[in-house]
């Protein structure tokens, strides 16, 4: 499935790098280890200036002409990328999925408030689920809890849009709203 071709693979979403002598590229476009171009030379030159400095020479970019290689401490290069994306991942927020639920008989003002409840929910950027539970014979009428999921829908309607058609399990009826 993967193809290893000489590079150095990080990681199982198939990056790789290549360094010092796994370059089989004739000429490199060279940045020093503080960031300054140094120009287009020959690889093993380049290799022998990153020896000089005790680093290894890393080929950043090699889709293009001239492949782009730096000199570098390679450990901590891997070190500051893996630190990056944990602290990316921290950053990034989960959507969560908050429920109501209640009876087919709710009053037009508790509707009300679960609705502006929603409201905020949704403009936090979670997903709201929306769940009717019938008991004893409100079970043979379920127009009535799809009544409650239509007045839902429609007072939220600015800032959500159901995920899919309501679903009736057993004796519940539930959608489920994300934000537009």
């Amino acid at each position: 499935m993967f193809k290893f071709t000489g590079g150095i693979r990080i990681n199982q979403k198939n990056e790789f790098y290549y360094i010092n002598e796994r370059i089989r590229v004739a000429k490199v476009r060279l940045l020093s280890n503080t960031g300054e171009n140094l120009g287009v030379m020959d690889t093993r030159e380049a290799l022998k200036k990153a020896k000089e400095v005790e680093l290894d020479l890393v080929l950043l970019a090699p889709n293009i002409d001239p492949p782009v290689a730096k000199i570098m401490d390679f450990a901590k290069f891997l070190y500051t990328e893996r630190k990056k994306k944990s602290q990316s991942k921290a950053k990034a927020k989960k959507s969560e999925l908050k429920e109501f639920r209640f009876g087919p008989t709710i009053g037009t003002g508790d509707l009300s408030t679960r609705i502006d409840r929603s409201k905020e929910f949704v403009q936090d950027g979670n997903r709201v689920k929306i769940t009717v539970i019938m008991k004893g014979r409100e079970g043979m009428f379920p127009e009535v809890a799809l009544e409650r999921l239509k007045k839902f829908e429609e007072g939220l309607k600015e800032v959500a849009k159901p995920e899919g058609a309501p679903r009736r399990m057993g004796n519940q009826l539930s959608v489920v709203f994300v934000g537009k």
